[in-house]
């Protein structure tokens, strides 16, 4: 990954043109080719982008300032940085990122609920988990009491973008002549009134569990004596 901050002007072209002054900002041109200005505000929006694949060319402007021309590699869409000053430029190798590792409670909420998928709903025999799809795997691959094939998502909180998940999965998944007619489950400690929603109107059944319970630990009672 490439990191300049550069007092800069950026020109973007195309379907859409965009323009923003002269300003000290952020570039970032990663591994994959992909260049992004950021602002030092917002947590990871840029200001303006190009999504790879795309070619970015270094050179002077006309005014013998230097200039970054990125390229989008299926259309006509430029953006232009004009530098006015540098005021870092350094490269670094990330190496290859292992991806998003779930935290500590939703991966023991994985475990709990493979060893036992009944808790979710009577019936279920666990297939497998993470089971694999083209855009990534589903958490649980069950089968139920009639032999169907039940795709399960477990989240700690359980909100929209997780529904839209498992729904892309199961849209996978139907593709496969062994899964097809696979339904889809949504399960979480909290499942949000949204998701809930959301996941009615996808055809996708949702359910709460206790994390406690699972792991078997009691809850604190008020006793007379």
């Amino acid at each position: 990954m490439r990191l300049l901050i550069a007092r800069c002007q950026v020109d973007y072209a195309g379907r859409l043109s965009a323009h923003l002054p002269m300003a000290t900002r952020l570039v970032l041109v990663k591994a994959d080719g992909s260049v992004s200005v950021h602002a030092d505000d917002r947590a990871y929006k840029p200001l303006n982008w190009m999504s790879p694949p795309c070619r970015l060319e270094e050179g002077t402007a006309d005014d013998g300032r230097a200039e970054w021309v990125v390229s989008a590699g299926r259309s006509e869409d430029t953006l232009r940085i004009l530098i006015d000053e540098v005021l870092h430029d350094s490269s670094h190798e990330l190496g290859v990122d292992p991806g998003l590792v779930k935290d500590g409670v939703e991966a023991h909420l994985q475990e709990l609920l493979a060893a036992d998928p009944c808790r979710i709903l009577d019936g279920l025999v666990l297939v497998r988990r993470e089971h694999p799809t083209d855009i990534g795997p589903v958490d649980l691959l069950c089968r139920d009491a009639d032999g169907a094939a039940v795709a399960i998502e477990i989240k700690r909180r359980g909100e929209i973008d997780g529904v839209e998940q498992l729904a892309r999965y199961l849209e996978r998944m139907e593709r496969d002549p062994q899964l097809r007619g696979v339904r889809g489950i949504f399960c979480a400690q909290i499942v949000k009134p949204q998701a809930r929603v959301l996941a009615e109107s996808r055809g996708i059944a949702w359910v709460e569990v206790d994390y406690d319970e699972l792991r078997g630990v009691e809850r604190a009672q008020t006793r007379l004596f």
